[in-house]
């Protein structure tokens, strides 16, 4: 493999290997399966809907259920309106959702399917819905695509009423159900009401009972996506993947916002539980304090094994840089941070999160590969690296201890029931570090004691 110098890494813009990221229509669909009784409908080709069922479906260890168009050739020709319309009649009748959420392809996207004129002119049955939302596959990434789908489900449903429910909408960013879990532990312990949209939890990471459920019980109600026009605020989790949401309903609505990042490890965890906290007006409750210095002693007691190792992050962008600020706050060196996800912004944030903390000589990348990682690490050896699964690899080749985090993660089991966010996501993250460090260097102890031996 052949060494990059940072002109000839700005120069590759035509050609991507490994990208770090998946399409739109991804991330369009675990958003709709947050909302209760909703059947994500992809319009396209059965292959797209197959391929985004199965991403899903292998990170979550869960069925991700979906429609799809069917588009053959004639729809690619004439366009797929009629597709569409006899879809959404069939799903009514042969599958009874509540609601139906359409996202586009690549395929509906380059004819140009006016979703919503189609929409308008169908016969929708009483009491159930129809939204959309686009979806290009060619642009953005499955971050971009769960925002479009849960801006969408805002635009056609969300309604001001006359009076405030004095309830908190939530968005939760790009995360897993085990940190929506974790994000409504801690709004109960903070007494703050809320409507969390959208909510995975209780859909893709249902129990086992011995029935299969088209509909599982969890996920955010249709009345109550209704009502966030009636919230008195709004707290955006991910700058990236929630502020833009919530900018949709602020106009929309007139809901004023607070856009913070994910809540992964303390500050960030910190910021989320103040904000809480000035809407409720009530102390912090000793759980969660007791929550923080448990995490404090963690962290120094991992200290000597985290300190000054270099580490590598890719993955989505908020999650990205909630993790790489984790790692400062261990006392670690963020070498290399990616995101496959365009967006100046993510660079920007990450100079200043480096800034903050005295760091130079860290590099970050928008729209970023895994090649490029790989080639950043041939450059300069890291001690950790921290990513979805497809960076196994590069761990293999460089010989680096690897930890999974993040999206997707299609080779180990469990991960999706465990929050990353909050004081015990932090506790999770600091457990995964500093176990990986130790076994990586109980390993090399061995086999130097081996060759010595030999």
């Amino acid at each position: 493999m052949l060494n990059y110098t940072e002109k000839e890494v700005a120069n590759r813009k035509a050609l991507v290997i490994n990208p770090a990221k998946t399409c739109q229509p991804v991330g369009a669909m675990y958003a709709a399966l947050g909302v209760h009784g909703c059947l994500p409908h992809s319009h396209g080709s059965q292959g797209c809907c197959a391929f985004h069922r199965m991403f899903l479906t292998r990170h979550f260890k869960d069925p991700a259920m979906a429609a799809s168009s069917s588009f053959t050739e004639g729809a690619s020709v004439f366009g797929g309106g009629s597709n569409l319309k006899t879809a959404v009649k069939n799903i009514f009748d042969l599958y009874d959702p509540e609601i139906i959420a359409v996202h586009t392809t690549c395929l509906s996207e380059t004819i140009g399917d006016d979703l919503n004129a189609l929409i308008t002119d169908m016969t929708i049955p009483e009491g159930k819905y129809v939204v959309h939302c686009n979806t290009p596959s060619y642009k953005g990434s499955h971050v971009d695509g769960f925002t479009n789908m849960v801006s969408g489900f805002i635009r056609y449903l969300a309604k001001k009423g006359p009076e405030t429910n004095e309830k908190v909408c939530l968005l939760p960013g790009f995360v897993n159900p085990g940190d929506m879990r974790e994000y409504r532990r801690i709004m109960n312990l903070m007494k703050v009401p809320f409507i969390m949209l959208p909510d995975t939890s209780g859909v893709m990471d249902t129990p086992m009972t011995g029935k299969f459920e088209m509909y599982p019980k969890g996920g955010t109600l249709i009345n109550d996506i209704k009502d966030v026009g009636n919230c008195m605020a709004t707290i955006a989790l991910g700058l990236k993947v929630s502020e833009p949401s919530a900018a949709v309903l602020e106009k929309q609505c007139d809901i004023p916002y607070q856009a913070l990042p994910l809540p992964i490890g303390i500050e960030a965890t910190d910021k989320f539980v103040m904000a809480l906290q000035d809407i409720s007006k009530d102390e912090v409750p000793y759980a969660l304090e007791e929550e923080r210095g448990q995490l404090v002693d963690i962290m120094v007691d991992i200290h000597p094994y985290t300190f000054g190792k270099k580490v590598a992050i890719y993955g989505d962008p908020d999650t990205v840089l909630g993790i790489a600020s984790f790692a400062l706050e261990l006392g670690m060196i963020p070498k290399y941070v990616l995101t496959g996800t365009p967006g100046a912004a993510f660079e920007e944030r990450a100079r200043e999160l480096f800034e903050k903390f005295g760091m130079e000589g860290c590099m970050a990348k928008e729209a970023g590969d895994l090649y490029l990682l790989h080639q950043w690490i041939k450059n300069e050896k890291v001690d950790l690296l921290i990513g979805g699964t497809h960076g196994k690899f590069i761990a293999r080749a460089e010989d680096i201890p690897f930890v999974r985090m993040g999206f997707p993660i299609i080779d180990r089991y469990v991960h999706s029931y465990m929050p990353l966010v909050g004081y015990k996501g932090a506790m999770r993250m600091a457990e995964l570090v500093s176990n990986a460090l130790l076994d990586y260097r109980d390993r090399t102890c061995e086999e130097k004691d081996m060759e010595m031996v030999l």
